[in-house]
């Protein structure tokens, strides 16, 4: 389709955020900023390879001070908190996401929001982690409806 989140991990992360497909793929409300712009491949089990390196190092930066309105990143996946939160993320991804309320207390421009990825590969994650839909996605979704007037 050329456009990312178009599959079922993408309605799974527009319910997580309580939107519309329309309200999505606005551009005045979203920016879906991926961490590459080329699609890396797939391991042998199918899933897909991690970002390459050196593409988010050449243009994330600049892309993302073109934006100076943005106000709220969601870092979906260990790669994205990687990069964007850098020491504040925790050893892993549970961990990481666990302590959303302090990452979001203490973000420094931007609010940030560490989030999974929707993917059908993290129903397990979802399933033992029952706080994140009890918890963080009330949160989010408040947060989503608030940007959004």
């Amino acid at each position: 389709s050329g456009m990312p989140f178009t599959d079922a991990s993408g309605d799974r992360l527009r319910s997580w955020l309580g939107v519309t497909s329309d309200e999505f793929y606005d551009i005045e409300k979203f920016a879906i900023v991926p961490m590459g712009f080329c699609f890396p491949g797939q391991d042998a089990k199918g899933g897909d390879l991690p970002p390459r390196r050196e593409c988010a190092a050449a243009w994330r930066a600049p892309l993302m001070a073109s934006m100076p309105r943005i106000d709220l990143v969601l870092t979906i996946g260990i790669y994205a908190q990687s990069w964007h939160m850098g020491a504040v993320r925790r050893p892993s991804l549970t961990e990481t996401v666990m302590d959303w309320r302090s990452i979001w207390e203490n973000s420094v421009g931007p609010k940030v929001l560490p989030l999974p990825h929707p993917s059908w590969r993290n129903t397990g994650w979802l399933k033992k982690n029952p706080w994140f839909e009890m918890d963080l996605l009330p949160f989010l979704r408040s947060e989503i409806r608030y940007r959004l007037g």
